[in-house]
């Protein structure tokens, strides 16, 4: 989504974080985490500057000072499952998953503010009250989950960065994938998708290389198909039109 790892779920492309990095031994130290890439587009309408206004402070997830961790339980209720999309674009996909899991809290993580503003439409316009939405770099957030946290994860079309000398700023990566297996239990699901050949191979490679992470797919369709709990979005549309055919991974938590 430009910056270091742009998702582009929902429809339009998203922001995440640059994939470099490893997890700080103190998960308050947010500034070694190095961003790439904008966070404002076009001028917001009159609309999506209310929702900025109203409905972001409601829904947005704050960090406890002085790096403590968060408290899922305090925050949500207990008995909840916690889903985690990076990247969401405009939010679709993110409110889909909402409106049809309301047992199960899912946070979004984007810094592009026009996508910002769209999926906080859609959270007011469906009434999502298990929506929760973290407006900054993903990696600060997951840095103060506590272990085990996460129970599903979508990582939805990335940046590819396909320059070489940017391949660092994926997201899919050593240092990311690290950070998940920490914040997921064994039997958890993580779920990425590309139209991007480059990316596809990277994406695969990297995790399929990841000792805490085990690839779901038993033949091609696996990954050919989009799952039937898995929307299609405006960008993935998009995409087919233009001849790019996405791909679709899961995996599992060992």
């Amino acid at each position: 989504m430009p910056t270091g790892p742009a998702a582009r779920a929902g429809g339009g492309r998203g922001r995440s974080p640059a994939g470099s990095g490893s997890p700080s031994e103190d998960a308050g130290i947010d500034e070694r985490l190095h961003f790439h890439g904008r966070r404002k587009g076009r001028r917001l309408r009159p609309g999506q500057q209310r929702l900025m206004q109203e409905a972001l402070p409601r829904l947005r997830i704050e960090l406890p000072p002085s790096g403590a961790r968060l408290d899922p339980v305090a925050l949500f209720g207990p008995d909840r499952e916690l889903w985690l999309e990076i990247g969401f674009g405009s939010g679709e996909h993110l409110a889909w998953q909402a409106e049809h899991h309301p047992q199960v809290t899912i946070i979004g993580c984007e810094v592009f503010e026009n996508g910002i503003a769209r999926a906080l439409g859609h959270a007011v316009e469906r009434g999502l009250g298990n929506l929760r939405v973290f407006p900054d770099d993903a990696r600060m957030l997951m840095d103060r989950l506590p272990d085990r946290a996460l129970s599903k994860v979508f990582i939805l079309f990335p940046d590819p960065w396909p320059k070489a000398r940017h391949a660092e700023r994926r997201f899919v990566g050593k240092a990311n994938l690290d950070r998940l297996a920490r914040l997921m239990p064994p039997g958890a699901e993580l779920r990425m998708a590309s139209d991007d050949p480059g990316q596809i191979r990277w994406m695969l490679a990297e995790t399929i290389d990841h000792s805490a992470f085990a690839w779901l797919a038993t033949g091609p369709q696996d990954w050919r198909q989009r799952p039937a709990d898995w929307p299609a979005t405006r960008y993935e549309a998009k995409a087919l039109r233009e001849g790019r055919k996405p791909a679709y991974f899961r995996f599992r938590r060992r």
